[in-house]
């Protein structure tokens, strides 16, 4: 009797089990779903060939009814059976990692936003350290009407400006850190 052992796999010359392939089916239909929820933007960005693909994409988007819809993704995972999904793959990953960091930078200045208007007019030097070139006196004006809203209870319009100023330097002198 031939004893089990754990490390005989698969043989590689048998083709993938059924539930292997409705897997792989499933991935195809998720990439097609979040290829149909991307903005013609970010579609132009993804390198699909396939004209059927493209319109289905398209038709998918004005498609309202939940089933009609279902139907569709699986019409489009179908579709993209008959390409390399591994470029398509690759580009949403890139697509993915571009949000990330982007929201990574967002964050950052928000983070840097606060701790400058917790230190008070002390706290531009934060923003001077951070980006050397930025104006330090509009910096500090923006500071002290900061503190001027916050004693009167208005909104926060001067913390709005000072984050815009910031997401302004950061964008045209990048990050100094």
């Amino acid at each position: 009797m031939a004893k089990y052992r754990p490390d005989d796999g698969p043989d590689p010359d048998e083709p993938p089990s059924k539930s292997a392939r409705k897997r792989e089916m499933h991935g195809l239909q998720a990439m097609g779903e979040s290829l149909v929820n991307l903005s013609d933007k970010q579609l132009a960005q993804i390198p699909i060939e396939d004209e059927r693909l493209l319109s289905a994409i398209r038709e998918c988007r004005q498609i309202n009814s939940n089933s009609a819809r279902k139907r569709h993704l699986q019409f489009i995972g179908k579709l993209m059976r008959n390409i390399d999904p591994a470029p398509i793959e690759q580009a949403l990953l890139a697509l993915d990692n571009a949000k990330q960091q982007r929201n990574a930078a967002f964050h950052q200045l928000e983070q840097l936003r606060a701790d400058i208007l917790a230190a008070g007019v002390e706290g531009v030097e934060l923003a001077m350290v951070r980006f050397p070139d930025a104006d330090r006196q509009h910096l500090r004006q923006l500071v002290l009407q900061h503190g001027r809203e916050t004693e009167r209870n208005k909104p926060p319009a001067a913390s709005r400006k000072l984050f815009a100023y910031l997401r302004e330097l950061f964008e045209t002198h990048g990050d100094s850190d």
